[in-house]
């Protein structure tokens, strides 16, 4: 079984991602990291091909993972927006929705500039809300499980995963 982590940016996917992979011994891997690796950056990647070129490149990502069984795998933000990347993650594996405040989140993404969806759009702390209002029912309905994650340490979250995960 695969462990899937989705979310918000700034909720700490990666972070936890690689904790619970050194935790338990599984072999991690970031969507994000995939497509940057493949293709470079991904903000240039939305600036000169745009999001729907990027979407499909996740895609390509999620078949190729979800067809391998006991990975950590962290999802990109928008990831798990489109059905057909759910259905092929929850063939192998179980997804878990690491939930935070918009508060939270703000403090963690308001100092990073490379976060194409945040890019240049001047509202940062609005568009972040927007996004949040918009997607939170979206991972809710997907998640197998959730998991709040303001005011616990990465370990704390990781752990919980881990702890769900072995019930699964």
């Amino acid at each position: 079984m695969n462990i899937v982590l989705c979310g918000m940016m700034g909720v700490g996917k990666s972070t936890v991602g690689i904790r619970i992979a050194e935790l338990t011994g599984r072999r991690w891997f970031d969507t994000d990291i995939v497509i940057s690796d493949r293709h470079g950056r991904i903000s240039d990647i939305f600036e000169y091909y745009g999001e729907a070129h990027f979407r499909a490149l996740e895609t390509d990502v999620v078949r190729e993972l979800s067809e391998v069984d006991g990975l950590v795998i962290s999802t990109g933000g928008g990831l798990v927006l489109k059905p057909e990347n759910t259905e092929m993650l929850k063939k192998k594996g179980k997804i878990f929705f690491l939930r935070a405040s918009h508060e939270t989140l703000v403090k963690r993404v308001r100092a990073d500039e490379t976060r194409p969806m945040l890019k240049n759009t001047g509202k940062m702390v609005e568009t972040l809300k927007d996004l949040l209002k918009e997607r939170t029912p979206v991972y809710e309905h997907v998640a197998d499980f959730t998991i709040d994650t303001d005011g616990l340490t990465c370990d704390e979250v990781a752990q919980m995963v881990i702890e769900l995960a072995d019930k699964a």
